[in-house]
């Protein structure tokens, strides 16, 4: 593929945001990025990293709900599956010669083959609808239960505890070998950019997918898949496929997690954190990467502020906000506040037709 026709899918019809302008705000953005953490201090970039690795497991979520049509509740449990595999990994073999970054390739394999056999019972099983949701959701707090009761000391892999609902840690962060020694990720701006460069390379290489000829197809399944499925397209493999990346992006959103706090728990997996990335992509509006990134960040950080000044109401406001998305911008907030300028346009060209 040319880099011309790479390029030019980055401004396809799957997405918002195109032209000058918009790629200009873009390189802003990631300009005021690249300088925040010479002007914040160390624990408020640390924070940043943790908004961060909760946006991949959004982005995905995008993919397979907004994209695809099919809810799925099952984000956390790759999240959970991929941080438990990478602690696992780094615990019995350390971090020496890099092997964290082997065993986040590892952690990621495991989540994405657990969802491939999973989402090829459910779409090969023609499961859609509520029901995809259900199943998703009980996968998910089957492995919270799970892990929750491993507090045994027989409960181990190796040298790795699971311990229980108090979760496991003292798992090594990212480390990335080097000429001098290895340079340790810990949650400041060593990993602040690290993070913000995957972010980045994630959220480009999701438009270009969405764009493609794959993109296509899973849009048109969502609008009417006995239609797509008219005109010869094989529905199960497209869904499986979105599956299958989605989860693998929940499992980069678990490693980053695990390795940022060095521990990993089973209320990860739990029914909260199972619906919280449903309200993120709601609120954002899940048809558009750019809108559920946006929205996940806005909706993240007003989450932490009402955990640490009226944490009894957090969830509330949370449940509330989803409920005035469905009723009053079901394709979401941030889409309707995006779409305002062309809504504007088009209705003052009609009135000077008129």
């Amino acid at each position: 593929m040319s880099l011309s026709r790479l390029l030019a899918r980055l401004e396809g019809p799957q997405t918002a945001g195109r032209g000058p302008l918009f790629w200009a705000g873009f390189l802003v953005v990631l300009a005021g990025a690249a300088v925040y953490p010479l002007i914040a201090d160390g624990y408020t970039v640390g924070n940043t990293v943790y908004f961060l690795t909760w946006t991949f497991m959004a982005l995905g979520l995008s993919l397979i709900w907004g994209y695809g049509g099919a809810l799925s509740f099952g984000q956390t449990a790759f999240f959970g599956l991929a941080g438990y595999a990478y602690g696992v990994l780094t615990i019995n073999v350390g971090d020496a010669y890099g092997f964290t970054l082997v065993a986040v390739v590892i952690a990621l394999a495991f989540a994405a083959a657990f969802a491939a056999v999973l989402g090829y019972f459910l779409f090969f099983g023609r499961i859609s609808g509520v029901f995809l949701g259900i199943v998703t959701l009980s996968v998910t707090l089957v492995l919270e239960r799970f892990m929750a009761q491993t507090a045994g000391p027989e409960w181990r892999i190796g040298a790795a505890r699971l311990n229980g609902y108090n979760g496991m840690s003292g798992m090594p962060p990212l480390t990335i070998p080097w000429l001098d020694g290895p340079i340790v990720l810990y949650p400041d701006v060593a990993l602040y950019y690290v993070v913000l460069g995957l972010l980045v390379l994630v959220y480009l290489g999701l438009r270009i997918l969405v764009n493609s000829r794959f993109g296509n197809v899973l849009v048109a399944i969502r609008e009417n898949p006995e239609r797509a499925e008219m005109l010869g397209y094989d529905i199960r493999k497209y869904q499986l496929a979105a599956f299958v990346v989605g989860a693998a992006l929940a499992g980069l959103s678990g490693v980053l997690y695990t390795s940022w706090g060095q521990y990993i728990t089973p209320s990860s997996m739990g029914i909260t954190a199972a619906a919280l990335p449903i309200v993120w992509v709601a609120v954002g509006g899940r048809a558009d990467l750019t809108a559920t990134l946006i929205g996940t960040l806005v909706v993240l950080a007003g989450f932490q502020a009402l955990t640490i000044y009226g944490s009894q109401y957090a969830l509330v406001v949370m449940g509330l906000l989803l409920v005035v998305t469905v009723l009053v911008a079901p394709q979401g907030l941030i889409a309707e506040l995006m779409d305002l300028p062309a809504r504007l346009r088009r209705r003052r060209a009609g009135e000077e037709a008129r």
